[in-house]
C-alpha cells in the first residue's frame, strides 16, 4: 500500500468511525482500523464485532493499492498532533508501515488485513426504508433516554422501530415510562419492525446529527445497515418480541391538565429539591384552575410546595410521580404547551403536546404514578 493524503481529511475519516473501536477486546486486531485502498478510494473500517462503522475517502495520490490494519490509538494520536498537511502512508515490510510528513516520519506495526473478522451484513430478504436524517435524529433523541437496563428482558434495552406503510413510530420504555415518536415522513413498503440497542442508537445519532439528506435503512431479522453520504453503520439487532405498546396507551383519561411545559418543568425541579433522595417522589394536587406540587423528606425534615395557575378540567385529583421521570419527559419535549390526561391516582398519565402543536410535535409519553400516603 502506498498513498498520499491530507492529514486533516484522514483524521476526519478516522474520527467518523472511531466510536466502534473497543477500548479492550479479546480480539486484539479489533483495536485496529482496517485500511483498504482500491481504485482511488480508501475504505476505513472499525468494529467491535457487534457494531461496525465504515467510511470512504477519495484519494488522488494513490501509488499502490493494498490493505492493512492500522493501530487505532497510535495513528489517531499522531494525526491529532499534526497540522494540516500532505502525508504519505506506505508499507515498508511484512509487518511495518511508515507515515511521513514534511519534517518527519513515524514507523508503526500492522497486522494482516486477512486476519480482520468478516463483517456480517443483511441478507437477500432485507427491507429498505429511507429516513430523513433529521427525523431519525429527533426520533432517537426523543426516545433513547426511556430505554431500560434489563438483563431479563433485553428487548427493553433498545428502541423499537415500528414501521408501516403510512408512518413510522419509534418506541422506548423502561416499564415506568413509555415514549413514542411518530413521523409520517417515513413509510415502509410493508409492515415491519426491529429493535436497535441504545448504544448503537446513540452512536448513530452523533454520526447523522449534522446530516441534511436522507439515511438509507436496510434490515433483516438480525442485522441493520444505516447508510449516509459518508458513513455506513452495520450492527446486530436485539432479537426478541417487543411488548404491545399500543395496548397500554390510555384512551379514556378524562381529567385534563393544560399547562406551559417550561413552567411545569421548572416547578417540578424546584420542589423536587426537597423530595426524598432515594425515591424522588412528588405529589400533584389538582383542582379547577390550580395545580399544587409538593414534596417532602421526613428523615431530614425537608418539605416544599408550589401553587401554579393552570387550565384543569375534571375531578379533584391527587397523584404522585417520580420527579426524575417526569423531568426527563418534559425536558425532551420541544413544545411550548403540554396536555396531561389522567384517569385516577392509580393509572398511567398520558402526556401530549398542546393541541395547536400536536402536528409539529410528534412525541407522546406515558408515565406510571406512584403510591402516596
Amino acid at each position: 500500500m502506498k498513498l498520499n493524503i491530507s492529514s486533516t481529511e484522514l483524521l476526519k475519516g478516522l474520527m467518523d468511525v472511531s466510536k466502534a473501536i473497543p477500548s479492550k477486546s479479546p480480539l486484539p486486531i479489533l483495536e485496529n482500523f482496517l485500511f483498504a485502498l482500491k481504485d482511488g478510494v480508501l475504505e476505513i473500517t472499525a468494529s467491535d464485532s457487534e457494531l461496525t462503522l465504515r467510511t470512504r475517502i477519495q484519494v488522488d495520490g494513490v501509488e499502490e493499492d493494498g490493505s492493512i490494519t492500522v493501530p487505532a490509538r497510535h495513528i489517531t494520536d499522531l494525526l491529532k498532533e499534526l497540522p494540516d498537511q500532505p502525508i504519505k502512508i506506505r508499507t515498508t515490510g511484512e509487518s511495518t508501515f511508515e507515515c511521513s510528513w514534511a519534517s518527519g516520519n513515524s514507523v508503526m506495526s500492522y497486522l494482516p488485513a486477512d486476519d480482520y473478522p468478516a463483517i456480517k451484513t443483511t441478507g437477500d430478504d432485507a427491507i429498505t426504508v429511507i429516513f430523513p436524517a433529521q427525523s431519525l435524529v429527533d426520533g432517537i433523541a426523543g426516545t433513547v433516554y426511556a430505554t431500560a437496563d434489563d438483563e431479563i428482558r433485553p428487548a427493553m434495552n433498545g428502541i423499537f422501530f415500528d414501521m408501516d406503510v403510512d408512518s413510522t413510530t419509534l418506541v422506548a420504555s423502561d416499564s415506568h415510562k413509555l415514549i413514542c415518536y411518530t413521523t409520517p415522513d417515513v413509510k415502509a413498503p410493508e409492515k415491519a419492525s426491529f429493535i436497535l440497542h441504545k448504544k448503537p442508537a446513540g452512536v448513530l445519532r452523533s454520526i447523522i446529527a449534522k446530516e441534511d439528506g436522507d439515511v438509507e435503512v436496510k434490515f433483516d431479522s438480525s442485522t441493520v445497515v444505516f447508510s449516509t453520504g459518508r458513513v455506513t453503520m452495520v450492527c446486530r439487532l436485539i432479537v426478541g418480541k417487543y411488548p404491545k405498546y399500543r395496548d397500554v396507551i390510555p384512551q379514556k383519561n378524562s381529567n385534563i391538565l393544560k399547562i406551559d411545559r417550561t413552567l411545569l418543568l421548572n416547578t417540578v425541579r424546584r420542589v423536587a429539591v426537597c423530595s426524598n433522595r432515594a425515591s424522588n417522589h412528588i405529589k400533584f394536587d389538582l383542582r379547577e384552575g390550580q395545580l399544587e406540587v409538593t414534596a417532602q423528606d421526613l428523615g431530614f425534615a425537608l418539605a416544599a410546595y408550589e401553587k401554579i395557575a393552570c387550565d384543569y378540567s375534571g375531578d379533584n385529583l391527587t397523584i404522585g410521580f417520580k420527579s426524575t421521570f417526569l423531568t426527563e419527559i418534559l425536558s425532551n419535549m420541544g413544545c411550548n404547551g403540554i396536555v396531561m390526561k389522567f384517569a385516577d391516582s392509580r393509572r398511567a398519565a398520558l402526556i401530549l403536546p398542546a393541541e395547536d402543536e400536536a402536528e409539529s410535535e410528534k412525541i407522546c409519553g406515558i408515565l406510571m404514578p406512584i403510591m402516596i400516603s
